[in-house]
């Protein structure tokens, strides 16, 4: 049966769930409370893949497992349908010298993933210019360039006849017996569903139900060098930092990890760590220009884990509290979340998902 779905947030959770029911004959109201795609689907790097995956649970490996060939896929199929690439490079990625070796060995053997033990010699040669370390060589990991992804995502939903947009709305849940009302800028919305997938800001819209979602903000500051072609080849990573490489020869420099509320606002001291930790890991980068720095809010849930259900005795449906993750998690995270609307079966167990379901204390 067709339906008409309302959809809160327009960043990558938003808009990937917004194509598939589009694409699947259903008809969308997408309304965000500011500018589309902006938030922290836009200021994230677009490393397809958790940094340290195996100081994940389960849960979050279950959606990023199928991570790289899904981002490959979306890309071509969004290039045919908008025109638009998303960039999307399996460039691989080097891990300077970490810290729990077996761990990540031991991770990489039982979940199939291919990782190479690489000498100084050896990193040389996969990437000139680094400083001097060891290093683990995951050759399957890529990047996509996620403003790219979700302006062809917007794009597709936009020019689509079954959507509707709202940006910069004034956005309400209202609860009611039996159900909820969605207003959007005070008039209510009819519809046969509602997702909440507003990121950071998906805590407050759940908590007319009675519910405390523990999704927080969390800022994350990035730097962008100047196009350098041929510079650098590879996604770097060391000590939580990173260096992506994109197409044109920027090179992307993150992240920041920071709890200061709903303040997306930059920093010079920001800016001096992630530029110091950028050099560190390629000295060459000390003589290229910067071009620009920014923030986004991460939505952090703990655990790391997502919050994918349906909240008990409504028609709304939450999809939100990727963390770091947003863009890995996402085509597994719709299509979980796509299938509890449709009262389908999920891809994977959806349990650790659920609004109650137990988890660490912790962010990771």
């Amino acid at each position: 049966m067709r339906q008409r779905i309302a959809i809160i947030g327009a960043g990558v959770i938003g808009l990937l769930t917004a194509r598939e029911l589009l694409h699947r004959g259903h008809r969308v109201v997408l309304v965000d409370r500011a500018q589309p795609a902006r938030a922290a689907s836009w200021a994230g790097g677009g490393i397809v893949s958790p940094l340290y995956p195996w100081r994940y649970g389960e849960a979050v490996s279950a959606l990023a497992a199928g991570a790289q060939e899904a981002h490959a896929r979306l890309s071509t199929e969004l290039l045919a349908e908008t025109g638009i690439d998303p960039e999307y490079t399996p460039c691989g990625l080097l891990m300077l010298a970490p810290a729990d070796v077996a761990q990540a060995l031991s991770w990489c053997e039982a979940h199939g993933r291919n990782v190479e033990r690489c000498d100084v010699t050896r990193v040389a040669q996969l990437q000139p210019g680094l400083s001097g370390r060891d290093a683990l060589w995951m050759p399957a990991i890529g990047n996509v360039r996620n403003p790219r992804l979700l302006r062809a995502l917007l794009a597709m939903v936009g020019a689509h006849p079954g959507a509707e947009l709202a940006w910069q709305a004034d956005v309400a849940l209202q609860a009611e017996e039996g159900g909820a009302v969605l207003r959007v800028n005070g008039r209510a919305v009819d519809c046969d569903a509602i997702v909440v997938a507003a990121g950071a800001w998906s805590a407050s819209l759940l908590a007319p139900f009675g519910i405390d979602l523990p999704v927080i903000p969390v800022r994350g500051q990035m730097l962008l060098f100047a196009p350098r072609p041929g510079l650098l080849q590879r996604i770097v990573l060391h000590e939580g930092r990173y260096l992506i490489p994109r197409r044109d020869g920027r090179i992307v420099a993150g992240s920041t990890l920071e709890f200061t509320g709903f303040d997306d606002s930059t920093t010079v001291q920001a800016r001096e760590s992630l530029f110091a930790s950028a050099t560190a890991m390629m000295p060459a980068l000390a003589n290229v220009p910067l071009e620009t720095q920014w923030a986004g809010l991460r939505p952090g849930a703990p655990s790391g884990i997502p919050y994918i259900d349906r909240v008990p005795g409504t028609h709304v449906y939450v999809n939100a509290g990727h963390f770091r993750n947003g863009l890995v998690l996402a085509p597994a995270a719709v299509s979980v979340g796509v299938a509890q609307l449709l009262g389908e079966a999920p891809p994977v167990d959806a349990s650790p998902y659920a609004i109650t379901a137990p988890r660490g204390q912790d962010l990771v």
